[in-house]
C-alpha cells in the first residue's frame, strides 16, 4: 500500500497545499517550524483519525477558521480509496471514505496502516508506563477493529467508576452500584489483557532478531509484558481492592495500569540502562512494528519518520534506512546532506518553507 496524495485546506499553518508523493522515499526538508511535522500529521489523522501527538480537532484547524479539510488518496490492492476528513472547532469530526460516510473510526481501519516514527519515540524506554502503554495501544488499534471499542469502552468504565469512587464519599449508598461497573469491567479487561498479551509475544519474537542486527549480535533484547494483573486474576483482585479504591478514590487495578519490561542481556534497561541502550532498543521496537504490520495485513505499512536521523549515529541511521528501503516512507529533515553523503536512494524531495511547499531543482 501508499499514499498517492494528500490535499490540506486550513490545517495548521497550511491554507491550502496538495503534494504527490512517490512509491518510495520522500523527503520534506526545511527550517525547524516550517509546518514539516504538520504534513505527517495530517497524513496520520486521515489513516487513524488521531493526531499523533494527541491534539485535538480545534487545535488543528489554521488560526482564524472554524472549519478544516483532509483529503488523502491511497493505493492499495490495486484499488483506490479516497479519505475526505472534515475538521469542525465545535462539533465531532466528519469521515467519509470513498464518498461514504462513516460513523465510527474503526471503519477506517485496514484502509491504510501507518508506522509514526518521532524523536520522542526515542525515549520511550525510559519514559512512564503511559507513554509505553501508548505504544501497544496504537498499534492494536490500527490491527485490531474489535480492540478499539474493547479499548474505548474500558476506558470509559474506569473514568465513570473513578467518579463513582468519588461520589462515594459524600453518598455512601451508591456502593451497591459498583457491582455493575466492576462486571463490565472485567469483561473489558480480560480481553485487553489477553491480546496485549499476544502482541508483546509476537513483538519480542521480531524485535530479538532486528535488536542483534543494530549491536553486531553483542545485545540479545527480550520483551516482558507486565500486566497490573492477569486476566485469569482480574475480578478477584477489583472486588479485593474495593475498600481501598474508595479511600483513594481510583480504580488501582486493571490494564490501565500496565508496563512492559525491556531487557538487554538479562538487565532492566528502563532502570539500568545507558541512554544509548535505551535509543538502540527503540529504535528495535519502532522497526518491530513495521514487521509486525507486513505479517498480518501481508501487505507493508507506510512509515512517517519526523525528523529521526539527526538522532541517531551513522551506523543506526545506515541500519534504519537500509530497513525500510521496499516501503514508503515520509521523512522530515532540516537537510539533505545525510542522504547525500551515504547516497541513499531519494525519490521525491520537497522544500517546505513557512506553510508552502516547493520541488527543488535538480532532484
Amino acid at each position: 500500500m501508499y499514499i498517492e496524495s494528500i490535499k490540506l485546506n486550513n490545517f495548521r499553518n497550511y491554507e491550502s497545499l496538495e503534494m504527490n508523493f512517490d512509491q518510495g522515499t520522500n523527503i520534506l526538508y526545511g527550517d525547524n517550524a516550517q509546518g514539516k511535522t504538520n504534513i505527517l500529521e495530517s497524513v496520520y489523522l486521515a489513516g487513524t483519525s488521531k493526531s499523533h501527538k494527541g491534539s485535538k480537532d480545534r487545535e488543528m484547524i489554521r488560526f482564524d477558521n472554524e472549519e478544516a479539510h483532509i483529503r488523502m488518496m491511497v493505493k492499495k490492492g490495486g484499488l483506490s480509496y479516497k479519505i475526505d476528513m472534515h475538521l469542525r472547532k465545535n462539533k465531532a469530526k466528519g469521515v467519509a471514505i470513498n464518498g461514504l460516510p462513516i460513523r465510527k473510526a474503526r471503519e477506517l481501519l485496514g484502509v491504510v496502516n501507518l508506522v509514526f516514527f518521532s524523536p520522542e519515540d526515542l525515549n520511550i524506554i525510559k519514559n512512564g508506563p503511559g507513554e509505553r502503554r501508548h505504544f501497544l495501544d496504537s498499534e492494536l488499534c490500527q490491527l485490531d477493529g474489535v480492540y478499539i471499542t474493547e479499548l474505548a469502552s474500558y476506558n470509559h468504565i474506569v473514568n465513570q467508576r473513578n467518579r463513582l469512587l468519588k461520589d462515594c464519599y459524600m453518598n455512601p449508598g451508591l456502593k451497591d452500584t459498583l457491582d455493575i461497573w466492576d462486571a463490565q469491567m472485567t469483561g473489558y479487561g480480560q480481553k485487553i489483557i489477553e491480546k496485549r498479551e499476544e502482541f508483546v509475544e509476537e513483538l519480542n519474537e521480531i524485535a530479538k532478531g532486528l535488536h542483534r542486527g543494530l549491536t553486531g549480535g553483542i545485545e540479545e533484547l527480550e520483551i516482558l509484558y507486565e500486566p497490573s494483573v492477569t486476566a485469569a486474576e482480574f475480578e478477584q483482585k477489583l472486588s479485593g481492592n474495593r475498600e481501598r479504591d474508595l479511600r483513594m478514590k481510583l480504580t488501582s487495578v486493571g490494564p490501565h495500569r500496565d508496563d512492559f519490561c525491556v531487557k538487554v542481556n538479562g538487565i532492566d534497561i528502563r532502570k539500568y540502562g545507558s541512554q544509548g541502550q535505551q535509543r538502540t532498543a527503540a529504535l528495535s521496537l519502532k522497526l518491530s512494528e513495521i514487521y509486525l504490520v507486513k505479517k498480518k495485513i501481508k501487505d507493508t505499512p507506510v512509515l512517517l519518520l519526523d525528523d529521526v536521523l539527526s538522532e541517531l549515529d551513522s551506523n543506526r541511521q545506515t541500519y534504519l534506512l537500509e530497513s525500510i528501503h521496499d516501503i514508503q516512507t515520509l521523512i522530515t529533515c532540516t537537510g539533505l546532506d545525510d542522504f547525500v553523503s551515504h547516497q541513499f536512494e531519494i525519490n521525491k524531495v520537497f522544500q517546505v518553507v513557512k506553510g508552502h511547499v516547493y520541488m527543488p531543482k535538480g532532484f
